[in-house]
């Protein structure tokens, strides 16, 4: 019977698995639509109860499908905290957190119901590649990001320091400076906080500069490791 299950459950090349599969997908996008749905203004009441009868019935599926794997995993504890087991984990979670509660200030926790669509990347072998490039590189990727946090935080500084007294109102600490470090990071721009002094604009042209390194070393570094990976797949 496990192995029955497993076969259903995990094994996507079988009959049986490719319809578990489809019929999981499907529950997701509906799942999503229903979510969108959900914040329609003035919505009929008759609506909103098939819709929560509806999203009864999916997290109980969820639910099913979440106890099954763990019951035909060959290491259940290395499944719950894998990434999947934790994406399957999160799916429901919002569901059971607001059981029966009906506080505003908890409504946050309803919204968590959009992670469900990060179940798609279990049956999608691009996403599943994605996810062997990312390990093969996450000592990179942290290095990379440590870096990048150092850049942010000194950049929030040297604006201050060429900003502050010249727009005091925008530029009021280097905690309030970080906004216009994240937005011309990451060559955003909004517009509503930019300098006016020559220091700072030859600073921001300095940050912008950098900021096109830095963002095009992750892209580097990815391209790298994918393009390894589908030389290495044929080989399999």
């Amino acid at each position: 019977m496990k192995m029955k299950l497993k076969e259903i459950v995990e094994k996507e090349e079988t009959t049986a698995g490719k319809i578990f599969n489809l019929f999981i997908m499907g529950l997701i996008l509906l799942s999503v639509v229903s979510l969108s749905v959900e914040t329609l203004p003035d919505l009929d009441p008759d609506i909103l109860r098939t819709l929560g009868i509806f999203e009864v019935v999916v997290v109980s599926i969820f639910s099913i499908e979440y106890l099954l794997r763990i019951y035909v995993a060959d290491n259940k504890f290395r499944y719950i905290f894998s990434f999947y087991g934790i994406i399957d984990l999160l799916a429901i979670l919002p569901f059971y957190m607001t059981a029966g509660i009906d506080l505003r200030s908890i409504r946050v926790f309803r919204l968590l119901r959009v992670l469900r669509i990060l179940k798609f990347s279990r049956y999608s072998e691009a996403s599943t590649r994605l996810l062997k490039v990312f390990k093969s590189i996450k000592a990179e990727l942290v290095i990379f990001l440590l870096i990048s946090f150092c850049f942010i935080y000194i950049a929030a500084v040297g604006i201050y320091y060429f900003e502050n007294r010249a727009q005091p109102e925008l530029f009021t600490s280097v905690f309030h400076s970080l906004w216009w470090v994240v937005t011309t990071f990451t060559l955003l721009g909004y517009g509503d906080v930019y300098p006016i002094t020559t220091g700072g604009r030859l600073f921001t042209y300095f940050v912008l500069m950098v900021s096109i390194a830095i963002i095009a070393i992750p892209t580097g570094l990815i391209a790298s490791a994918l393009s390894k990976e589908i030389e290495i797949e044929p080989e399999d």
